[in-house]
């Protein structure tokens, strides 16, 4: 049985305000393209197919195309809600895209009655998969609990919780079938490619790469956008988003993964490069240097970082040379230890601004952070 893994689509999301759509397209068609070449069984996608809990209608189009055209290869599709995903949208075109033999978890569910499924190939193999969608704190420890505990005790009760509805969910594995897992969580060990919220990748949301059973094939993790293996006892990948998505994967390669598993037998693993999508490069250098680098970039964004005094028309000079800047900003200059940090807020986070404000003041606190993505998810669309 040929599985095929993706994740972190985030369909919707610009870079500063620039639109990624013909990029998110161009790129899903390749999956595609590799889903038909390859002559996969099955396509799992874990989580976070849309940037927004409110998409837009090109977003939606742009996703739900992907989908039909993924089943349209002979495939069997199975995708589960993420972090940014909007579980009951998702939920309301279930029927619709089971149509087409698409099998969508949007939110969890005990094992008879959705959380674990059935897949029967053309070979005649079954794929048992066990669903879990991410989890909010707040739905999987209770409110009570939240105001009476600690905040290691909160990690605790989240992975603890996590590791028991785990066990239920892979309770069907047996050994005449292909065990999967496919879920969108934050594993110990993981590490972040830099677009991910930091309100859900906090310790807060850990879960032991223990929590998977030895008796599964293949975990398929959505989350962390950096494909990577989690040491554990049975095989568990991120596959990573198929697109640069913030300037900390900028030394990513974007890949999916494919599996080849059989009953009684371990998976085989390998990485698939993605090559459509634009690159992200920062550039950091004086005028002269950034000069001479004028023309040499490409169709990447950029982010620009100029060293060297103010002057006013600075930026403009910046994207007159490189069109494709979507940040410029400016280095006061070069102490004993290296660089100063970019003086402008402009096109930087929230979160990394927040992070700044409190540093200055001697008040880094790394809940104070996470509180501060859950109001600012709050404030511009529900996350979960």
């Amino acid at each position: 049985m040929k599985i095929l893994h993706t994740s972190d689509w985030h369909v919707g999301r610009t870079i500063r305000g620039r639109s990624r759509a013909v990029e998110h397209q161009a790129v899903l068609d390749e999956i595609v393209r590799i889903a038909g070449d390859e002559q996969v069984d099955l396509v799992v996608v874990a989580g976070d197919q849309f940037d927004t809990a409110a998409p837009s209608p090109e977003s939606e189009r742009i996703v739900w195309q992907a989908l039909l055209d993924l089943a349209d290869t002979g495939a069997h599709v199975v995708a589960v809600a993420g972090n940014h995903d909007n579980p009951g949208r998702l939920q309301a075109v279930a029927p619709l895209l089971a149509l087409s033999r698409i099998h969508t978890a949007a939110h969890l569910a005990r094992p008879d009655e959705g959380g674990a499924v059935d897949v029967t190939v053309s070979s005649g193999e079954t794929a048992r998969i066990a669903l879990l969608p991410f989890l909010s704190q707040r739905s999987i420890v209770r409110a009570d609990e939240l105001m009476a505990l600690d905040a290691d005790e909160h990690s605790q009760q989240y992975n603890g919780r996590a590791q028991l509805i785990l066990r239920r969910l892979c309770a069907g594995f047996a050994a005449d079938t292909v065990n999967l897992v496919v879920t969108h969580l934050m594993v110990s060990g993981g590490m972040l490619g830099g677009g991910e919220r930091n309100a859900h990748t906090i310790f807060d949301y850990a879960v032991a790469a223990q929590a998977f059973p030895v008796t599964a094939h293949y975990v398929a993790l959505g989350h962390l956008h950096r494909a990577q293996q989690i040491p554990a006892g049975a095989p568990v990948h991120y596959s990573g988003s198929p697109l640069q998505l913030d300037f900390g994967e900028t030394t990513d390669t974007k890949s999916v993964t494919l599996v080849e598993a059989s009953p009684g037998h371990p998976a085989e693993v390998r990485t698939l490069p993605l090559s459509c999508g634009r690159r992200l490069r920062t550039l950091r250098g004086t005028l002269d240097d950034l000069d001479a680098q004028s023309g040499t970039t490409g169709e990447d964004y950029l982010r620009v970082i100029v060293r060297g005094d103010r002057r006013a028309g600075l930026a403009d000079q910046v994207r007159e040379w490189f069109p494709h800047a979507v940040d410029v900003a400016m280095e006061a200059g070069v102490g004993d230890d290296g660089p100063t940090r970019p003086e402008r807020g402009l096109g930087r986070r929230p979160h990394d601004l927040f992070a700044d404000y409190l540093s200055e003041r001697g008040a880094v606190d790394e809940r104070v952070l996470a509180l501060f993505d859950e109001l600012l998810d709050a404030a511009t669309g529900p996350a979960s």
